[in-house]
């Protein structure tokens, strides 16, 4: 790309050689401008058009909600057009995964990973498939995760949306391999990888094998990361447990949502483990922005606009 040139006895090199010098693999192994070598009819669905827009009843235009940060009754219709962001203190409430992709992605441009994975109930825990089942009529998720190819102002990337609707997003089998795969995917395509997390962590009616999908994700950012993928990673209320301890803080650039709840355990646990109390603010996206482990604080109704311009300058430092 040429940004950055090194003498050498017979050529210059570029930026890209010479980080890949560095890391100690050849300029073939990294990002090229390559046709993929899958199938993509094999492993993405149909693009998803846009959901027809449907007469909103007067009952409807009627029903409030009250805010949790200021406890004003806002009406439902109101926040669901701010993305569940309140108008009067910006409180960032809860969102769901089909309705932050749709609106995070150009319409007609997302493509959802076809879900393979088959349901499995390690523990044989009582009414384990039959609730699994439920959420996924409820929730219209296939699992806590939303994988697809999308693009974003035109800019094309992998994007993964974790679910807190479908059992707090926590991290299964299902979920370990939707991330790796997403992974993968994006690999394969030479895309950036964006992933929105949400999560109470592991997920326990699936054991040590849910804890075996920390290690599965964090490869499989290596993997990808060792190949000169851009990863970014938008951390979103709560995200806690396994997934931040894992995937979630493995990230070349670290977004947050405002008041955003981000660790490992919860803050009464660690007050009782180490028998002191915590600073104010503790493990909340701005305490953690002003200590380093989080590089920006977005809000959600500018996420779209930043995720946009990080990836135009990974385009133009491609080429």
């Amino acid at each position: 790309m040429g940004l950055f040139k090194k003498k050498d006895k017979n050529k210059s090199m570029s930026f890209d050689e010479i980080i890949a010098k560095e890391d100690g693999v050849s300029i073939s192994d990294r990002f090229q401008d390559d046709e993929p070598d899958i199938d993509l009819d094999m492993v993405l669905g149909k693009p998803e058009m846009p959901e027809k827009k449907r007469v909103i009843s007067e009952a409807e235009k009627s029903e409030n909600m009250t805010c949790s940060g200021c406890n004003a009754e806002i009406p439902v219709i109101e926040m669901k057009r701010n993305l569940y962001v309140c108008p009067k203190c910006g409180k960032h409430h809860k969102i769901s995964a089909r309705r932050r992709m749709r609106n995070l992605v150009d319409p007609g441009t997302f493509r959802r990973i076809k879900y393979e994975t088959p349901f499995v109930n390690p523990l044989d825990y009582p009414d384990y498939e039959e609730k699994i089942e439920g959420l996924k009529e409820k929730t219209g998720l296939d699992e806590g995760v939303l994988s697809g190819v999308g693009e974003i102002e035109g800019h094309k990337a992998v994007i993964a949306v974790m679910g807190s609707e479908f059992l707090m997003g926590s991290m299964g089998i299902a979920v370990g391999e939707m991330i790796t795969r997403t992974f993968e995917i994006a690999e394969k395509m030479k895309l950036p990888v964006i992933i929105f997390a949400a999560s109470g962590g592991a997920r326990m009616q699936e054991g040590i094998l849910s804890l075996m999908q920390m290690a599965k994700t964090s490869a499989a950012v290596q993997r990808f990361s060792t190949k000169g993928g851009l990863y970014i990673a938008c951390l979103t209320h709560p995200t806690t447990g396994g997934v931040s301890a894992s995937f979630a803080t493995l990230a070349d650039i670290t977004l947050a949502e405002p008041g955003a709840l981000i660790g490992f355990a919860g803050p009464r646990v660690i007050e009782q483990t180490i028998g002191q109390k915590l600073p104010e603010g503790f493990q909340r996206s701005e305490y953690l922005e002003t200590h380093g482990y989080v590089d920006e604080i977005v809000s959600r109704n500018d996420m779209r606009d930043e995720l946009s311009h990080i990836l135009s300058l990974h385009e133009k430092r491609r080429k």
